[in-house]
């Protein structure tokens, strides 16, 4: 294997490891806010409106990590 064929592996190991590990921890947060969101409006729906609001936002904060994880993968493979 040539010096540019291992840079690409490389650059397509990194990309992958870097995506997809930043995509698995938004992913759980995700579902257990989800999750806990339903168990406490199954508790008491008088909350519904309120904790729907916290959910979205803790949704928006988790899936902006994902987007960033997304985004250095990309870097990886094109800037590098």
């Amino acid at each position: 294997m040539d010096a540019e064929a291992a840079k690409e592996l490389g650059k397509l190991i990194g990309a992958g490891i870097a995506g997809g590990t930043g995509m698995i921890g938004p992913g759980i947060g995700i579902g257990l806010s989800g999750l806990g969101a339903l168990i406490s409006i199954g508790r008491n729906p008088e909350v519904t409106s309120t904790l729907q609001t916290y959910m979205i936002l803790v949704i928006a904060f988790a899936e902006s990590l994902a987007i960033f994880a997304l985004v250095i993968a990309f870097l990886l493979l094109f800037a590098i």
